[in-house]
């Protein structure tokens, strides 16, 4: 069981000492990542599990949306706000300065600065990164706003489409972008790794893409997001790091609150 983001490992005693995280490099030097590997002596690799393709305007067109007609964007990533602008931008599509824009974290909602004039009156955010305070937020605007949920061709959020249904609300499905699994056999194969953290569910279709019979033979597994979660079980692999949560905002603190728990450093 996952209690407070981190569960009790019942391998304790047992050395990490590779975390693959299965995202890019941080650009900067100053990540919280690299203060764990100082902190905790353990070594970080970074490896994308997976890579986004972007559907071009000529190919969205055939979704028959026009994006004008959506007073609220749902991102639930920052890939999403970055394929829903480069798409209004191959479409010459002015996004009105009273769209509102709906996220599931603040480090998404922030990633709109990039964009657009920050405005806390049309930009928000569920309070501890689940969907279900998501929908709390959605809940207040939906008889006002009809919404366009910016995700990819083959992994949208059922959850968030199973609620907008149920709630009655005015919303479309926006295909801008496709995502399609990396080859990691390479890195799997000649390294063992003690902790794997997942972010999309994709990147847990591509460890399975990659290494069809994976077992996880007491690795341990972190996933970010409901979503990825959901995934990490439904894969039938224990689920031992979860974020994002109050008290663990980002992997880095879930991973750190693991590591502090768990290995109870010299």
């Amino acid at each position: 069981m996952v209690k407070n983001g981190v569960e009790k490992s019942d391998i304790a005693a047992k050395k990490i000492k590779r975390i693959l995280i299965t995202q890019q490099r941080p650009e900067s030097d100053k990540s919280p990542y690299y203060e764990l590997c100082r902190k905790y002596s353990v070594e970080l690799d970074f490896q994308p599990f997976i890579r986004l393709e972007a559907i071009p305007a000529k190919e969205f067109r055939k979704q028959k949306i026009e994006l004008q007609n959506y007073t609220g964007v749902i991102f639930t990533s920052r890939n999403a706000i970055d394929h829903f602008f480069r798409t209004c931008e191959e479409m010459k599509v002015n996004v009105s300065q009273d769209t509102k824009y709906f996220c599931i974290t603040e480090a998404v909602a922030l990633y709109l600065q990039k964009f657009i004039l920050y405005r806390k009156r049309k930009v928000f955010y569920g309070v501890d990164g689940t969907n279900k305070s998501l929908f709390d937020v959605i809940n207040k605007h939906k008889e006002n706003e009809k919404f366009l949920y910016v995700c990819s061709e083959n992994q949208q959020d059922n959850d968030i489409v199973g609620w907008l249904k149920s709630h009655n609300c005015g919303y479309a499905l926006a295909f801008m972008y496709r995502t399609q699994s990396t080859d990691v056999k390479e890195i799997l194969a000649k390294t063992e790794y003690d902790v794997i953290c997942f972010f999309t569910p994709s990147g847990v279709k591509s460890l399975f893409d990659n290494v069809p019979k994976f077992k996880q033979n007491g690795a341990i597994i972190g996933a970010f997001g409901d979503n990825t979660s959901k995934a990490v079980e439904e894969a039938g692999l224990k689920l031992a790091i979860k974020a994002p949560l109050p008290q663990a905002p980002s992997m880095a603190a879930a991973l750190e609150q693991y590591l502090s728990i768990n290995l109870k450093k010299k």
